[in-house]
């Protein structure tokens, strides 16, 4: 892997690459998509995927306090809980040794009997609204942390602050395209994550993006490259990286 801008470097340190900025609470988006713009490929995200994207992948869970994924996403990739790795340690310290995942969801319509629940060594955090079915609120309290915010839909900005006020301050969101347009539009998101793999695809798949409209500014501020794959960071235009940790 190389970096190609804003300088050449071969070999760039992936960790200090994506570190978090110091002393504020972040939220990064991180997606995979065609040249095209296709979030995904036969209804998945992974054939879209290199070894070098699976790497910055792993590299952003670690550093992550929270994982956070819509319901469809959790279903469609079959996510189960974040396994740990032997090299996280020194990035997780003072930390669980793996991120908690956050699912939002309006119906609850999760398999609340499977792993992500069962056995994931950091209780899984579940985010819906005072208009989920009560009993199925019922059960997956008991399952995982449960945080209701907002009243006939998800509320974002609420859902973001209860997170910040568990101490989960580095958000990482894995999608999908409609949690990502929420958290745009209520002017949430900080950093943009894209990894651009050269296919083209067409078809009716979404962009990373899909749902209520926003616009944010956003600043180029590095390009990793290997194989083809282009590995993108955009930040916020308001924001700076000066002072960025582990």
């Amino acid at each position: 892997m190389r970096r190609i801008y804003p300088d050449i470097q071969d070999n760039p340190d992936i960790v200090q690459a994506y570190a978090y900025p110091v002393d504020r609470p972040w939220l990064r988006l991180n997606m995979v998509a065609s040249a095209d713009g296709a979030a995904w490929l036969k209804g998945r995200s992974g054939p879209l995927s290199s070894k070098g994207d699976k790497r910055i992948f792993q590299t952003l869970r670690g550093l992550a306090d929270v994982v956070v994924a819509g319901a469809a996403t959790v279903r469609k990739e079959g996510y189960g809980p974040v396994p740990p790795r032997d090299w996280w340690a020194e990035i997780r310290e003072g930390r669980p040794e793996v991120p908690p995942i956050a699912v939002i969801t309006r119906s609850l319509a999760l398999d609340l009997d499977g792993d992500l629940f069962c056995d994931a060594p950091s209780r899984t955090i579940v985010i819906t609204c005072e208009a989920a079915p009560y009993e199925r609120r019922k059960e997956a309290a008991k399952l995982a942390d449960l945080i209701v915010a907002g009243e006939e839909s998800v509320d974002m900005r609420q859902a973001v602050a209860e997170l910040h006020r568990r101490g989960l301050t580095r958000v990482l969101c894995e999608g999908g395209p409609r949690i990502n347009a929420q958290l745009s539009a209520c002017d949430l998101v900080d950093e943009l994550c894209l990894s651009i793999s050269p296919l083209l695809v067409g078809g009716g798949a979404a962009r990373i993006q899909n749902g209520e409209p926003a616009q944010v500014t956003l600043d180029l501020s590095q390009v990793l490259e290997e194989d083809g794959v282009l590995f993108c960071k955009y930040t916020r235009a308001t924001h700076g990286e000066e002072g960025a940790q582990t």
